[in-house]
This record gives structure tokens, C-alpha cells and sequence, in this order.
């Protein structure tokens, strides 16, 4: 029997595909089948009956340390997040005395001194803004030796740079946890029931900006 998907001699697009994460929350959903399957265990007798409702609950509770899970992954891209912007707003104020920062640069640090804290709404844009205005400012960096020789400076870049990574590596738990969740709420039998009563749906993944994609797509040297 031939590959179904044959590398070789399969249609190939030579202009490649570009990917997008879909934003659709789908609805967890059991039919009839299922609730003969639980009627079929009770006539079985009350053990297999009694077994799947412990089950049941058992998969409740999981769904629930899931989703407490899911909070948590969330909070802690926010929070270095928040930290970048502590950082960006510590940069301007050694450099801005030095030289002439980008008006852009300095229209995003005056909208985050009143405070920013990330959340589900707003967290992509804040990650955009955050990551354009840090690149102009290093482009800044790398150009003035003088700014280079400065210890708190230099510093700060850095963590910056570190938690640029972190940020990476937080947006990649969490996606992991959200696989788990979409690929959970659909194990049949016990996972997939109580999902489906409990009004469940999949959950979407983390999902770059427009802006940055187009970004990402660029000349960099």
C-alpha cells in the first residue's frame, strides 16, 4: 500500500503556506450514545455504575486544577511582562539626556507611566509595543559606545534580554497547557462527558500579532 501523504511525487505548493491559529472556541458536545453507555453501566449493576461517577468527579476536579493551571501559565507572562515595561521606562530615563530617542519610543513610555498591567485583553499589545520600542532603543545602544560603557545601562539591556526569553519560553507552557486542555476535553468517554455537561470548550492558543508576524518576516542585516 503507497503513503498516503507521498513526499515524493505528492502536489506540492512551491509558494509555501502561510500558518494562522484559528480563533474558535468549539463547544464540547456528547449525543445520545453517551447517555445509553451511562444508563448501560447502572444496568450492569451499581459497582461499574457507582466506578464511573467516581470517574466523573475525578475528571471534574482535573478540569478544574486545569483551568487554575491555564491562570497561572497567563499570570506569569504577565508579570514578566510588566517587568519589561519597568525596564523600558528605566532605559529612557539613562538615555533619553544622550540622545534623541525615537518619537514613537517616547509615545509608548509616556502611555505606560501611568501604569500598565498586562491582561487577557490587552497583553499582545503591550508585548507588541514593548518589543518595537526596546529594538529602536537598542539599534540606539549599539550605535553610541558611551551608552555601551554604561554599567546600569548595559544591565538593564540585558535583562531585557533575558526576559524576552522567559516571555518565550512562559507563551510556550502555556500553549502546552492549552493542548492538553483542547485534547482532554474530547477523551471519550468520562473526560468528554463531563466536559460537554460542564458547557466546555476548547481553548485558543497563544497568537502573535499581525504586526509582529509581518515584522518577523523582514530584512533584519
Amino acid at each position: 500500500m503507497a503513503n498516503e501523504l507521498d513526499e515524493m511525487t505528492g502536489p506540492v505548493n512551491k509558494e509555501g503556506k502561510d500558518i494562522n491559529v484559528i480563533e474558535k472556541q468549539i463547544k464540547v458536545e456528547v449525543g445520545v450514545g453517551s447517555l445509553i453507555f451511562e444508563i448501560a453501566l447502572w444496568v450492569l449493576g451499581i459497582i461499574p455504575g457507582l466506578v464511573f461517577l467516581f470517574m466523573k468527579i475525578n475528571a471534574r476536579n482535573y478540569f478544574r486544577k486545569l483551568q487554575q493551571r491555564m491562570q497561572q501559565n497567563a499570570s506569569q507572562i504577565d508579570n514578566y511582562l510588566e517587568q519589561r515595561v519597568t525596564i523600558l521606562q528605566n532605559v529612557v530615563g539613562l538615555v533619553e539626556k544622550s540622545i534623541d530617542l525615537d518619537k514613537d519610543v517616547m509615545k509608548t513610555v509616556a502611555a505606560m507611566r501611568g501604569g500598565v498591567h498586562p491582561n487577557q485583553e490587552n497583553r499582545n499589545e503591550v508585548a507588541g509595543q514593548l518589543d518595537a520600542a526596546m529594538s529602536k532603543i537598542n539599534v540606539a545602544f549599539e550605535a553610541y559606545p558611551d551608552l555601551k560603557a554604561h554599567a546600569a545601562l548595559a544591565d538593564a539591556m540585558q535583562q531585557n534580554s533575558y526576559l524576552q526569553r522567559e516571555i518565550t519560553a512562559a507563551r510556550e507552557v502555556y500553549n502546552d497547557t492549552v493542548l492538553r486542555w483542547n485534547s482532554d476535553v474530547f477523551s471519550w468517554p468520562t473526560k468528554m462527558i463531563v466536559a460537554a455537561r460542564a458547557g466546555y470548550t476548547t481553548r485558543i492558543p497563544f497568537t502573535a500579532s499581525q504586526e509582529i508576524k509581518a515584522q518577523a518576516r523582514g530584512k533584519f542585516f
